[in-house]
C-alpha cells in the first residue's frame, strides 16, 4: 500500500516571495538544512540535493516533472538513504504549491509513495517542520 504525507502552512509574505523560496538555492540552503539543490528549473531536468546528514554526505537526486513559475512544482526524488535500490519504483513524487491565502501564501507539500501510514506520518511531521524553517526566512525578508 502506498499513501501520500502532506503539510501545508500560512506564511506572511506574497506569493512571490515563497516562490523564490522554493526556486533559490541559497534560499533553499538557509531552511533546508544547509542542503544545496543544483536544477536549472526546466520540465525533463536533473534536479540534485547535496549535503551532510549526521555527520554524513549525502546527494539525493530526481528530475522537474512540472513547473508553472509561482503556482506549482513538481519534482519526482530519490534518496540513496531510503535503502531502496535506485530503479523507478524507488522514486517518489513531491509536490509543492503555494497560493494566495487572504493577505499571504499558503505553501502546500505533499509526497506520495510513502511506504505506510506511518511513514506518511513521519514524512508529513518533516515537511511540516521544513515548512515552519521556510516561514521564518520568508518572513524575516
Amino acid at each position: 500500500m502506498s499513501t501520500t504525507a502532506r503539510a501545508e502552512l500560512h506564511v506572511d509574505a506574497p506569493r512571490e516571495r515563497l516562490w523564490h523560496a522554493l526556486t533559490d538555492a541559497d534560499t533553499i540552503s538557509r531552511y533546508l538544512f544547509g542542503t544545496r539543490v543544483e536544477t536549472d528549473w526546466r520540465e525533463g531536468s536533473p534536479i540534485l540535493y547535496r549535503g551532510e546528514w549526521d555527520g554524513k554526505p549525502y546527494e539525493d537526486k530526481g528530475t522537474i516533472l512540472e513547473i508553472v513559475p509561482g503556482d506549482r512544482l513538481v519534482t519526482s526524488y530519490y534518496s540513496p538513504l531510503s535503502g531502496k535500490p535506485d530503479e523507478p519504483a524507488s522514486y517518489q513524487r513531491v509536490s509543492y504549491s503555494v497560493a494566495d491565502d487572504g493577505e499571504g501564501t499558503l505553501v502546500t507539500i505533499t509526497q506520495d509513495g510513502c511506504a505506510d501510514d506511518e511513514d506518511a506520518e513521519r514524512m508529513s511531521a518533516n515537511w511540516a517542520a521544513v515548512l515552519e524553517s521556510m516561514k521564518g526566512v520568508v518572513e524575516e525578508g
